[in-house]
C-alpha cells in the first residue's frame, strides 16, 4: 500500500510537473528566440576596406534564467519537483519494505511446513 501511495503522489507530481512547463512556456512564448549582440566597432576602425563590407550580426540564444522567472511559476516549480522526488521516495521505501515483509512471510511458512524431526526412542 505504501509503495502506490507513492507512486500515485510521484504520478500527480509529474503531471503537474509537465503542466508547470506548459505554463512556462507559455508565458514565455512571446520573448524572441534569439537576441541580437552588435560587433565591436573599435575593431574594424583599422582598415577601410572592413568597414565598406557590412557587418555580421551576431545571434545568441535568449535564455529566461529561474532569477528572471515570475515568483508564483518559481514556487510551482519547486513544490512539484520536491513532491515528485518525496513521492519516488515512497514509492521506493514502500516497494522495498514490502519485499522485505514478503520475505519474512515466506521464511516463517517454510519454517512450520518443513517435517517435524522425531527423536527415536
Amino acid at each position: 500500500m505504501r509503495a502506490l501511495c507513492g507512486a500515485i503522489i510521484a504520478a500527480g507530481a509529474l503531471i503537474g510537473l509537465g503542466l508547470t512547463s506548459l505554463g512556462i512556456g507559455t508565458r514565455y512564448a512571446a520573448d524572441p528566440a534569439t537576441a541580437v549582440v552588435k560587433p565591436d566597432q573599435d575593431r574594424d576602425k583599422g582598415s577601410d576596406s572592413e568597414s565598406t563590407t557590412p557587418a555580421k550580426v551576431e545571434r545568441t540564444p535568449f535564455l529566461v534564467r529561474l532569477s528572471q522567472m515570475d515568483r508564483p511559476l518559481i514556487f510551482i516549480l519547486v513544490f512539484q519537483t520536491c513532491s515528485a522526488i518525496i513521492g519516488m521516495g515512497i514509492a521506493f521505501v514502500g516497494l522495498a519494505y514490502h519485499h522485505h515483509r514478503r520475505h519474512r512471510e515466506f521464511e516463517w511458512q517454510r519454517e512450520r511446513a518443513a517435517a517435524v524431526q522425531r527423536t527415536t526412542v
